[in-house]
């Protein structure tokens, strides 16, 4: 138990905040609630911080525990708890929450307020799914970070936002009904809703594979899988640029940590049995949406494909079953949401200037924004997995791990170190080189303080992670170890 409640301060200065913004402050005074809302991501970041310097690698054991009785009658707990799994989301979540704010500060200028307090509120949703040792606690804060994210595509997307915001939503929710119903069962069989308990309830192999298919049908969307991919291409072109960020950065995150804190602890048997099923659609994801990506027009949506591809490879590492293939593929989100951030933010950057994402649009952008041009590079390198950067610690192992479980799939899998080249680069090579393509582009500026200030912290960021992982794989290590050995013992 933590003598200082660092998880639910987490979860509720920003939840919080974002209400009395929202509440509080008026679209009269938006720098008011700029500052407000900094003050509040901040303030989140600092009291995440915590939680990783006070982490003891050496156990798997949940740390920072905090229990409360929540609703008697069913045994529901207010219950909050990290392991070395779960904690650097925790993190990754409070930074690209104070990202979101900066990059945000200048572009948005109607409805701030709503704006700001809409991250904000999501982000403590987030961070509530992240820390959940509750299965009921659990539901209602993944249910709830939908509701933010919607109102961003639907109101402060682009033109056709409506039918994006449904789409998304519409998706996510259906696949959370047949997880709900999964609880269920399992409260049914435990009488509580704890997430140890399920851990350890004996099950059948046919009792199993329907509750597999239960969370599969919600996880899968969120990641999301293929063939269920196709609302976020569509999300993510509609959705604003801080919108895309949190969507690519966290969001798609979530469906994959599902994956490990319920389909393999829970039901370990039948995810051994279905694992050629998800390797299957994962390589599929990496092989075949890659190549979609290679021909898009629109930045946006290439770099939307490319996520697809990417968590193709963090699905792929998790049914592998081998620590290095499972380190990876947690180091892969992690490295994702920096990389990803930063692709999206970039993009951005040149839509604000020139209202266009239409690759066919630039050209020699190198020659008026050199310091962006520099940057931009270094991001769509690493979106290529290039060594030296944080996208190739994870692409590595999960290859890695893959050939020790199958020399095939691990080289299949190694196909995207070369879609991913080519689809990176060869935007670069034309939104950047060249000579400069019209009177538009001639009039660019370069970056500001501000968005130096943004994309040179996640340049930092995945360099840092790029050449010294350690100090992130050093804190997963043990939590992952148990897992596989729970995986590999099984239940029946």
């Amino acid at each position: 138990m933590s003598a200082v409640p660092f998880l639910s301060l987490s979860i509720w200065i920003p939840i919080v905040g974002g209400l009395a913004i929202l509440v509080g402050s008026s679209d009269r005074k938006p720098e008011l609630a700029r500052w407000l809302s900094l003050l509040v991501a901040m303030t989140g970041l600092f009291v995440s911080l915590p939680l990783y310097f006070g982490f003891d690698a050496a156990t798997s054991q949940m740390q920072f525990i905090e229990s409360l009785a929540w609703i008697e009658s069913f045994k529901i707990r207010y219950a909050l708890g990290v392991d070395g799994i779960s904690m650097p989301f925790v993190i990754l979540n409070s930074f690209i929450s104070v990202v979101v704010v900066v990059a945000g500060w200048g572009t948005v200028k109607e409805k701030v307020s709503q704006y700001m307090a809409a991250f904000l509120i999501m982000s403590g949703f987030i961070n509530g799914i992240f820390a959940s040792l509750d299965g009921v606690l659990f539901y209602v804060f993944f249910e709830a970070s939908l509701i933010p994210l919607y109102f961003i595509i639907g109101i402060w997307g682009g033109a056709n936002r409506v039918y994006a915001a449904f789409k998304f939503f519409l998706y996510t929710l259906l696949g959370s009904l047949l997880m709900l119903v999964a609880f269920i069962y399992l409260f049914q069989g435990t009488g509580k809703f704890d997430l140890d308990d399920w851990r350890a309830v004996p099950l059948d192999l046919k009792t199993q594979t329907w509750i597999f298919w239960a969370f599969l049908a919600s996880f899968a969307v969120k990641v999301p899988m293929w063939p269920v991919h196709t609302w976020l291409p569509d999300a993510h072109v509609e959705a604003p640029t801080g919108g895309s960020v949190v969507l690519a950065a966290i969001a798609l995150k979530l469906g994959a940590y599902g994956f490990l804190r319920f389909s393999l602890p829970i039901v370990p048997d039948a995810a051994r049995e279905m694992a050629p099923i998800i390797i299957a659609l994962s390589l599929i994801a990496v092989i075949y949406i890659g190549l979609v990506a290679l021909v898009q027009t629109d930045m946006k949506k290439l770099v939307a494909y490319s996520s697809i591809s990417h968590m193709g490879f963090v699905t792929l590492g998790f049914f592998v079953f081998n620590q290095i293939a499972v380190e990876g593929a947690i180091m892969q989100m992690i490295s994702h949401g920096f990389v990803s951030a930063a692709m999206f933010l970039c993009i951005g950057v040149l839509y604000d200037r020139m209202h266009s994402r239409n690759i066919s649009d630039y050209g020699g952008v190198v020659n008026v924004m050199p310091k962006f041009a520099a940057l931009f590079m270094l991001f769509s390198m690493a979106n290529s997995g290039l060594p030296g950067t944080s996208g190739f610690i994870g692409e590595f192992w999960v290859i890695l791990g893959a050939v020790e479980f199958n020399f095939w799939i691990g080289f299949a899998a190694a196909t995207t170190l070369i879609l991913g080249a080519a689809y990176s680069l060869w935007m670069y090579k034309r939104v950047v080189f060249g000579e400069v393509a019209n009177e538009q582009v001639r009039t660019l500026t370069d970056i500001n303080w501000r968005e130096t200030l943004v994309l040179g912290g996640l340049a930092c960021c995945i360099l840092a992670m790029g050449v010294y992982p350690l100090p992130l794989s050093d804190v997963m290590h043990a939590s992952v170890a148990d897992l596989l050995k729970h995986v590999a013992a099984g239940k029946l």
